[in-house]
C-alpha cells in the first residue's frame, strides 16, 4: 500500500506566536551556529591541521568530508526517530554527544584519529540538525511568521559562516589547530540549559514503527555513493569507485523501494512527486555545492597563496557572509509577492555573476576580486537557501516535519561532500597535472608537493631559499590555473539549479 502526498492547507491564517515561540527560535539557532562555524573554522584550519599532521591528499579530503559523509547516511533515520521519540529529546542527547567529542577531537594526534572524530562528530550532529528544523515547523504555524523565522534560522549558518573564520582565525593565531574543535562546549551549554525550559517537545501522534532494515538501506545507498564520489575525484575513474557507486545504486532502489511498499514507510517517498517539494530539495543540494566548493578552494587561496594570515583570511569573507544573511531576511516580504519558480532563479543569477568573478580576476592574485565574487555569490545563496528551505516544510505534513527537515538537511550535507569532493578534487587533479617541479628535489619532498598545496608550501620552507621559492611559484601557479575551471564548473551549477526551480517550482504552496 501506497499513500500519497498532498500539499496541505497554507497556514496564513494560524495563531501567531508570542515572546516564548522567539526565545524557543534564538535557542534553536544555536546548534545551527555552530555547526556553521565549526565547518567554516575546519576550512581556515586546513592548512595548519596538513602542516602538524602531514595528511595525504586523500586524508586532506576525508578530514573534511567525514563529518558530512556520516550525517547524510544518518539523516533520514535521525529525523525519523526524532518523529517517533521525541524531537527535543533527540536534540539534547546530539547536543550532549556533540560537545563531548569536539573535546575529544581538539586532541587528535594522528590524522586518522582526527577523521575518527570527525566520524562521530556526525553521528551526533545527524541528531542536531533535523531537529532544529522540524521543531520550527511545530513551533511556528503561522505561515508568515514562519517565513521569518526559517530566514533568521537559515541567516545563523551565514552567521556561523562569517564568525568561523575570526574565531578561528584568533584561535590559530594564538592557539594550536585544536582549539578550533573546542568553541563546540561553551556554544552547547546554553542549549543543554534553555531548550527544556523554551523549546516545547513535539513529535508524530501516528509514528511508524522502526524499521532496522531501512534504516541499514539508506545508509547502504548514501554511504557508497558519496565514496565513489570522492573516489574518482581523487584517483580519476577506476573500477573501484564504479563498484562503489553501483552498490550505492543498488541499495538506494531497494531502500525506494521498500518505502513504496511499507504502509507506514520510514520516509513518504510521495512528497517527491511534489514539484515544490524535490524542486526545493535539488536547489539546497546545488547550491550548497557550489558554495561549499568555493570555500574549499578559496580559504587555501587568500591563505596560501596571497598570503594573509588565518584572522585575515576571515575578514576578507565576512562581507560575503553578511551579504548572505541581509539578502536571506530581505527575500522574505519579496517573497509574499513573486513566485518562488521566478525568485529563486532570479536570485541564482548573482551567484553565477560571483563565480565569473572569480574565473576571469583570480590570476591577478589580489584579494579585492575574491571579495566582491563572494559578495554577490552570497546574496543568491542566502535568497534561494530561505525560499527553498521555508517551501520544504511547507510541502510536507505537520506530523511528518522531522522526515522532510531530515531530507532538507541530507541534501545540504550532501551537498557540502560532493562540493569538496567534485570541486575540491577538480581543482586538486588540476594542481597536480599542471604542477611543473624545479629540477633536483629529493623524491621525498616531490611527492609531499605533488599531494596538496599546504604539502608545497611546507616542502618549500624546508628547502634552500632559492629552491624553495621556486617550487612555491610553480605551486601557486599550478593551483591558479584549476580555479579558472573549476569556477567556471561552479556557476554551471548553479545555472542548473536556476533552472530546475524554475521548471520544478510552478507548482509550489500558494503565497
Amino acid at each position: 500500500m501506497t499513500r500519497t502526498a498532498s500539499i496541505p492547507t497554507i497556514e496564513t491564517d494560524a495563531a501567531r506566536v508570542g515572546i516564548r515561540g522567539w526565545a524557543a527560535l534564538v535557542v534553536l539557532m544555536l546548534p545551527v551556529l555552530l555547526v556553521s562555524v565549526d565547518n567554516t573554522v575546519l576550512s581556515f584550519a586546513l592548512p595548519e591541521i596538513s602542516i602538524a599532521l602531514a595528511p595525504s591528499g586523500a586524508e586532506q579530503l576525508w578530514i573534511i568530508d567525514v563529518y558530512p559523509l556520516v550525517l547524510a547516511g544518518l539523516l533520514v533515520t535521525m529525523g525519523t526517530l526524532g518523529d517517533r521519540f521525541g524531537r527535543r529529546r533527540l536534540l539534547l542527547i546530539g547536543a550532549s554527544g556533540f560537545a563531548a567529542v569536539s573535546a575529544l577531537a581538539a586532541f587528535a594526534p594522528t590524522a586518522a584519529m582526527l577523521i575518527a572524530a570527525r566520524a562521530l562528530l556526525g553521528f551526533f550532529g545527524a541528531m542536531l540538525m533535523p531537529s532544529t528544523l522540524s521543531l520550527l515547523r511545530s513551533i511556528f504555524q503561522n505561515r508568515d511568521q514562519r517565513r521569518l523565522a526559517i530566514a533568521i534560522w537559515a541567516s545563523a549558518f551565514s552567521a556561523g559562516s562569517a564568525l568561523g573564520p575570526i574565531v578561528g582565525g584568533f584561535l590559530l593565531e594564538h592557539f594550536a589547530w585544536g582549539s578550533v574543535f573546542l568553541v563546540a562546549v561553551p556554544v552547547l551549554i546554553p542549549l543543554l540549559v534553555f531548550a527544556p525550559l523554551v523549546v516545547p517537545e513535539s513529535r508524530d501522534p501516528n509514528p511508524g514503527r522502526i524499521d532496522p532494515l531501512s534504516i541499514l538501506l539508506s545508509m547502504a545507498a548514501m554511504i557508497p555513493a558519496v565514496y565513489a564520489i570522492k573516489s574518482l575525484a581523487v584517483d580519476g575513474p577506476t573500477w573501484t569507485a564504479g563498484g562503489w557507486a553501483a552498490l550505492g545504486v543498488v541499495m538506494g532502489v531497494l531502500f525506494v523501494r521498500r518505502q513504496l511498499r511499507a504502509e507506514i514507510p520510514m520516509l513518504d517517498m510521495a512528497l517527491f512527486r511534489l514539484g515544490s517539494f524535490s524542486g526545493a530539495i535539488l536547489v539546497n543540494l546545488l547550491s550548497v555545492v557550489a558554495l561549499v566548493g568555493f570555500l574549499y578552494f578559496v580559504s587555501q587561496h587568500v591563505q596560501l597563496v596571497l598570503g594573509l594570515s588565518p584572522m585575515e583570511a576571515g575578514f576578507a569573507l565576512v562581507p560575503g557572509m553578511a551579504a548572505m544573511i541581509v539578502s536571506g531576511l530581505l527575500v522574505v516580504p519579496v517573497s509574499r509577492r513573486v513566485r518562488p519558480s521566478l525568485l529563486i532563479p532570479g536570485a541564482l543569477v548573482f551567484s553565477v555573476a560571483g563565480y565569473l568573478l572569480v574565473a576571469f580576476t583570480t590570476s591577478d592574485h589580489g584579494v579585492v576580486p575574491l571579495i566582491l565574487a563572494f559578495v554577490v555569490l552570497g546574496i543568491g545563496i542566502g535568497a534561494a537557501e530561505t525560499i527553498s528551505n521555508e517551501l520544504i516544510l511547507s510541502s510536507a505534513p505537520a506530523e511528518k516535519a522531522g522526515a522532510a527537515s531530515a531530507v532538507s538537511e541530507t541534501a545540504y550535507e550532501l551537498g557540502a561532500v560532493l562540493g569538496t569532493a567534485i570541486l575540491g578534487g577538480i581543482i586538486t587533479a588540476f594542481y597536480r597535472g599542471a604542477l611543473v617541479l624545479p629540477p633536483g628535489l629529493p623524491d621525498g619532498v616531490a611527492a609531499t608537493a605533488r599531494e596538496t598545496l599546504a604539502g608545497a608550501y611546507t616542502a618549500a620552507a624546508e628547502l634552500p631559499a632559492r629552491q624553495g621559492d621556486a617550487l612555491w611559484e610553480a605551486a601557486a601557479a599550478a593551483f591558479g590555473s584549476g580555479v579558472m575551471v573549476t569556477s567556471m564548473i561552479g556557476a554551471a551549477l548553479v545555472v542548473v539549479a536556476g533552472a530546475i526551480a524554475a521548471v520544478t517550482l510552478r507548482t509550489s504552496p500558494s503565497h
